[in-house]
């Protein structure tokens, strides 16, 4: 999955588990911890929620990597 993050590190640098996290921005704890895992990726809107409650940037917790795919010349 190219979109990888860290949001395990900006959650607990906050002192929040992912109950806490998701409450205040209103997902589950389940989808933290897929978003942790990097099982799924968050909506645009989760995303930049994420950001906002941990007073950062969204891309300073979500990277965007290229799988490798030649773009093909």
């Amino acid at each position: 999955m190219p979109l990888k993050n860290r949001l395990k590190e900006h959650r607990a640098r906050m002192g929040w588990n992912q109950q806490e996290l998701g409450t205040l921005v209103g997902a589950s704890r389940q989808t933290i911890s897929l978003i942790e895992r990097g099982d799924y990726s968050p909506s645009v809107t989760l995303a930049l929620k994420i950001a906002d409650r941990c007073g950062v940037k969204v891309e300073d917790i979500f990277m965007y990597e290229e799988d490798g795919i030649d773009g093909g010349e």
